[in-house]
């Protein structure tokens, strides 16, 4: 997913991007404004966001126009977001919210099950608990501007990317912490979970071609004299292979402080990155293409065989792709969007099988004829993935 980082300083970036996105968001029914007076016929939603806590007045609604009343209890500046019910997509969000400020969160949202999260200090996954709309009766208008559909589409993505850019800042820190410290068992556990969200916005990643190689190289990647930082090379310490010579406390030292800094030159520099429809698709696409060319084979994590946590995530990042894509895809070719659907459930079905408590199995424990089940489900949903980009953009 090609990106082009903007020229000048991080602040001013940031500032920019946020003006750039409160203006793409607010035209659209999904929409995070301040002081909207479109509220609920019942009523705004109180939220109390607090540095410990995310309360809300009720954890259900009716279908239609909601209103969420975010107050900021705590002592740090704070996000609220509405996500789909799998924690990933996000419908809506309103962020920098000051301590003792109130900001309203206003959506259109049709019946469904739903996340709500608060996000003190504006890092890390939040503060979720489950939230669900049900049916009113009442159906809002079906929007067929293609241009705002698409203007929505990737806000919503850059939104997504920014979301999962802080989890990797805060999850790196917590796994860089226990493994300077020699706590081998705790980065262990904390390895796959936290690479995930890498995995899911790994074409945005890629895209910064200087710290691509420094955060994701495999050792058969390294350039002769190359040096090798980054995930793998902890990964090999963490999980090495027979004869392999320990890293000494130092370089373990080293080697975290390393990861913690490109991490948040990555979180940087992703608040400046621009996105558009054609990339969208193609990087719902190189996704996929990660999974068939490394993950399906094994050979992504070679000494640790978590493998399909990397493979979940990507098809994670393909699918939220395509479903901030589909408003425009199904008033362009709505077969296509049907074909995709029936896709994806059916790869995340087969993977579910190899589900292990919050976790998978290893790739180590794969028979060749679930790895061929697999990859022959990663090929079927390839080729419509293949026809998004055209669908949406032409």
């Amino acid at each position: 997913m090609p990106v082009s980082p903007k020229p000048g300083s991080a602040a001013r970036s940031r500032s920019r991007h946020l003006a750039v996105l409160a203006a793409a968001i607010l035209p659209l029914t999904l929409a995070a404004c301040t002081d909207n007076n479109a509220a609920a016929a019942s009523g705004p939603i109180k939220v109390s966001s607090t540095a410990d806590a995310c309360t809300l007045s009720t954890q259900s609604t009716k279908s239609g126009n909601i209103t969420f009343a975010i107050q900021n209890d705590g002592g740090q500046v704070t996000e609220f977001y509405l996500l789909a019910e799998d924690g990933l997509r996000i419908i809506a969000e309103v962020e920098n919210i000051g301590p003792g400020l109130t900001r309203n969160l206003v959506v259109t949202a049709p019946a469904g099950k739903y996340t709500t999260a608060c996000k003190p200090g504006m890092q890390g996954d939040g503060i979720r608990a489950a939230f669900e709309v049900t049916e009113s009766g009442e159906k809002p208008a079906v929007d067929t501007n293609i241009k705002a559909l698409t203007d929505k589409g990737t806000a919503q993505y850059l939104s997504y990317v920014k979301d999962q850019t802080e989890q990797l800042l805060a999850g790196t820190k917590e796994f860089a912490k226990a493994y300077a410290a020699g706590e081998a068992d705790r980065a262990r556990e904390l390895y796959a979970a936290t690479r995930m969200h890498w995995e899911r916005i790994e074409p945005v990643a890629e895209s910064f071609g200087d710290l691509d190689p420094k955060l994701d190289a495999r050792e058969a990647d390294l350039a002769p004299g190359e040096e090798w930082t980054g995930w793998h090379r902890a990964e090999k310490d963490l999980f090495p292979p027979a004869g392999f010579a320990a890293l000494t406390a130092p370089e373990r030292e080293a080697l975290a402080a390393q990861l913690v800094a490109d991490t948040e030159d990555l979180a940087a520099r992703t608040r400046t990155v621009e996105l558009t429809a054609d990339k969208l698709g193609n990087g719902a696409k190189e996704l996929l293409d990660e999974v068939a060319t490394g993950k399906v084979t094994g050979e992504e994590e070679i000494w640790s065989h978590t493998d399909l946590w990397d493979f979940q995530a990507n098809v994670d990042g393909a699918r939220i792709a395509f479903e901030n894509l589909r408003p425009v895809l199904e008033q362009k070719n709505p077969e296509l969007a049907t074909s995709l659907d029936t896709k994806f459930a059916a790869l995340q079905a087969e993977l579910k099988q190899h589900a292990r408590g919050e976790g998978f199995v290893y790739y180590n424990e794969l028979s060749q004829d679930q790895v061929q089940k697999l990859a022959s489900l990663v090929d079927a949903l390839g080729e419509p993935l293949s026809h998004l980009t055209a669908a949406v953009v032409l």
